[in-house]
């Protein structure tokens, strides 16, 4: 860090407050340090860091799986913004429990976790190892945690009205898994849009975020003209029972999923989705643990993302 410093011709301090991302540097100097770094090939020691700062700069990632399209696109949006704050990200399932995934990052000292989704419901039943800020996922602003959630809710209300202003007397939900935060808020956004118009929801008809699922779903939805579907992957099953069944989309059965994963415009027809912002997610996740971490930010409280209906073919407009 000392060569690093007489190369540009600054302090060693300033050389570490560039290492650190501290905002305390002017572009030019930063620009000019960075350059010597480059040159010099001087990368900065994780470990020696850690003990000299007494922090990893590493961050956990919690999750239950990453077979589903949310968390995949999670873990992608959390570890580019991780990367972005100069933090490392690692990654635990909790195949054996949130305890253990806790127990495990304990060990491998990170300064903070991120919980996802389907794991963030098991986490106010857990232990929490002393010391291990948490920022989860999909769980209510109540929960004694930082939350980050999407409006789910709002998109799911979206997605009904637009239905019904197409003219359909009800609109029938496949809803997702019970117990899941996100499933809950989608099925609530749908009762509340239903039951403002004076309509008395029908009978849920429940998946577990599988294409699979969505497609078996088709045999119970058979005198639906309307289904909004929890996400696009269960959507996307549908599509397909209706067309084995010889039901057009959009002029015998309106569609709506939610997420908007890269394929929903290729779907046949082009599904008209509720559009999560998972990078937004991503960055307001890293961005109020890390603060914790550093001493910016608290631990409470939460974050809603606002979900945007983008119409496309699988709907009459």
């Amino acid at each position: 860090m000392a060569v690093v410093a007489r190369r540009a011709g600054v302090s060693g301090q300033t050389v570490s407050r560039v290492v650190n991302g501290s905002p305390r540097v002017d572009p030019a100097t930063r620009e000019r340090v960075e350059a010597a770094m480059a040159e010099l090939g001087y990368r900065p020691h994780r470990a020696a860091r850690a003990l000299r700062t007494g922090r990893s700069h590493t961050i956990g990632l919690v999750v239950t799986t990453l077979a589903t399209v949310g968390n995949s696109r999670m873990l992608q949006a959390t570890a580019e913004a991780a990367a972005d704050r100069g933090y490392a990200l690692t990654v635990v399932t909790a195949s054996e429990g949130v305890d253990a995934a806790f127990a495990q990052l304990a060990e491998q000292e990170v300064d903070g976790a991120i919980v996802l989704n389907e794991a963030s419901a098991q986490v106010s039943a857990a232990q929490v190892p002393a010391g291990l800020r948490l920022v989860v996922v999909d769980a209510p602003r109540d929960a004694g945690f930082t939350v980050v959630h999407s409006d789910h809710a709002g998109g799911a209300a979206a997605a009904t009205a637009h239905l019904l202003d197409l003219g359909h007397d009800t609109v029938h939900h496949l809803a997702g898994p019970a117990g899941s935060f996100a499933a809950d808020e989608r099925e609530r956004g749908w009762r509340e849009t239903l039951a403002g118009r004076g309509i008395r929801p029908p009978r849920v008809v429940r998946g577990d975020w599988t294409s699979g699922s969505g497609f078996a779903a088709g045999a119970r939805l058979t005198g639906a003209s309307a289904v909004f579907c929890a996400n696009d992957q269960m959507a996307l099953g549908l599509l397909r029972a209706l067309a084995a069944e010889g039901r057009r989309v959009p002029e015998d059965v309106e569609v709506i999923g939610f997420d908007d994963v890269p394929d929903a415009a290729n779907y046949l027809p082009p599904l008209t989705t509720v559009r999560q912002g998972f990078t937004a997610l991503g960055k307001h996740a890293v961005a109020a643990l890390v603060d914790a971490i550093e001493g910016a930010g608290g631990v409470s409280g939460g974050t809603v993302v606002p979900t945007t209906l983008v119409p496309r073919a699988s709907t009459t407009r």
